[in-house]
């Protein structure tokens, strides 16, 4: 037993030692290696070590709109924002003004012919100048009119109409006037920064893309920033215009219920 655990002593020493010089030459062979790749490659100092690039910040939508709008320039994107800001007051005090101004014409004529009923043209007046809407108002001014004769009325009904389409209208032309403006400042931006990109030309006497790239980028800009007042502002007017038309109708269709019930009143009377 002795001698098993001395042949294995023997055994595991050889083998560590054969281990050992192999890991000595292959330390010895590495070490020579990286003496010679040090010598033929250049020492990197710190300073030749290019810093990480620090990671990139997201950026907003709110951010990107204002660098856009710098970067174009405040002369033409500022006179394009104020058309924007002013189109949209207009447009939105239109469409209040039009949506109070939506009257329930059944529910009105059927309180215009109650009140024919119980109480006369004088009744039925008051109703009608306790409402509100142009249809209401429309009402009010022919019924005013009954005893100079239902043609009479019917005039006043259609003079009156033309002065309430003329009120519903308002404030439509400044939104459209701000629908061409903004595109006209627009391209007059653009013009502006194609000028600007041929003077850093001949300054510098050759066509070099980061020469033009500036006067390039005012021009789309301002094209951009005018074309976008445009589409909102014509989005605005088209409702406007489709709401004015709804009112009309309505208006039209109430007359001439109103000029039967005076028709039955009249009839009912005698």
């Amino acid at each position: 037993m002795k001698k098993l655990f001395t042949l294995l002593a023997l055994f595991f020493t050889l083998n560590l030692g054969v281990s050992q010089t192999a890991t000595a030459q292959d330390s010895t062979k590495t070490e020579t290696v990286d003496s010679t790749a040090a010598a033929a490659t250049p020492e990197v100092t710190t300073a030749d070590v290019a810093p990480e690039a620090a990671p990139a910040e997201e950026t907003t939508f709110h951010q990107t709109l204002k660098i856009k709008f710098i970067e174009g320039g405040w002369e033409f994107m500022g006179l394009v924002l104020l058309c924007l800001i002013i189109g949209m007051a207009v447009a939105i005090e239109r469409i209040i003004t039009l949506n109070l101004a939506t009257t329930n014409v059944d529910k009105l004529l059927k309180r215009v012919e109650v009140a024919l009923a119980d109480g006369g043209v004088e009744s039925a007046t008051e109703v009608c100048k306790t409402s509100s809407g142009p249809v209401a108002a429309i009402f009010t001014q022919g019924l005013m009119r009954f005893d100079e004769g239902l043609d009479m009325v019917e005039k006043s009904i259609v003079g009156y109409g033309s002065v309430q389409m003329g009120r519903l209208e308002k404030g439509l032309v400044w939104i459209s006037l701000f629908i061409s403006m903004g595109p006209m400042l627009g391209f007059m931006g653009t013009v502006v920064g194609m000028i600007q990109a041929f003077d850093a030309i001949q300054q510098a006497g050759d066509i070099s893309p980061t020469l033009v790239a500036s006067g390039i980028k005012v021009a789309l800009l301002t094209t951009v920033g005018g074309l976008v007042v445009a589409i909102v502002l014509q989005l605005f007017y088209n409702y406007c215009v489709s709401k004015i038309d709804g009112l009309v109708n309505d208006m039209e269709d109430a007359s001439i219920r109103l000029i039967d019930l005076l028709v039955k009143h009249k009839e009912t009377a005698k």
